[in-house]
């Protein structure tokens, strides 16, 4: 069983090591999110602590997926910034250990991720992915539509250029 909760600043800066654990794992898998394989588990964990002023200035909000006492999954809400875009979200690095997979674990992070936006007063999200991935059947199969396909968008984690698909969703 699986508890998924809002992160706070501090929480993340006390939890970067298994978040960390959970992004290594992720590129290590073949799902780039930005990054080359292999990934440094001591640059993953720069990367996450970076992430903390976002998350006090309420620009980031980050769920975790804890399992057994550990976190085997995130997500992350990077809301607008601007006056105009103030009422979307960008959905960003929905990660599932491995080991966690299979459980529907990837599904309940992304509805609470969408519940948590609503309740944030967001009222559209956007995301891309790699086209072809389970995470593009994730979202297909949980009512998000999908824009277009950007050919050579990103790298994935062994650096082969990849096809992106851009998805919305209405919520709230």
């Amino acid at each position: 069983m699986h508890e998924i909760v809002r992160l706070s600043p501090n929480d993340l800066l006390d939890s970067v090591r298994e978040l960390a654990e959970v992004l290594t794992d992720t590129v290590a898998g073949g799902n780039s999110l930005g990054f080359l394989a292999p990934l440094d588990p001591a640059a993953a964990e720069v990367w996450w602590a970076a992430q903390a002023p976002a998350m006090k200035d309420g620009h980031l909000l980050v769920l975790a997926a804890r399992a057994e006492g550990r976190i085997v999954g995130t997500v992350q809400l990077k809301r607008g910034q601007f006056a105009n875009g103030r009422h979307r979200a960008d959905v960003n690095k929905l990660l599932v250990h491995r080991s966690a997979r299979g459980q529907g674990l990837g599904r309940a992070l992304l509805a609470a991720a969408e519940r948590l936006a609503a309740e944030e007063g967001v009222t559209l999200l956007v995301l891309d992915t790699e086209t072809g991935s389970p995470a593009e059947r994730l979202y297909r199969a949980n009512g998000w539509t999908e824009v277009g396909v950007i050919p050579d968008f990103a790298a994935d984690a062994a650096g082969v250029l990849r096809p992106t698909t851009i998805f919305y969703k209405s919520v709230g």
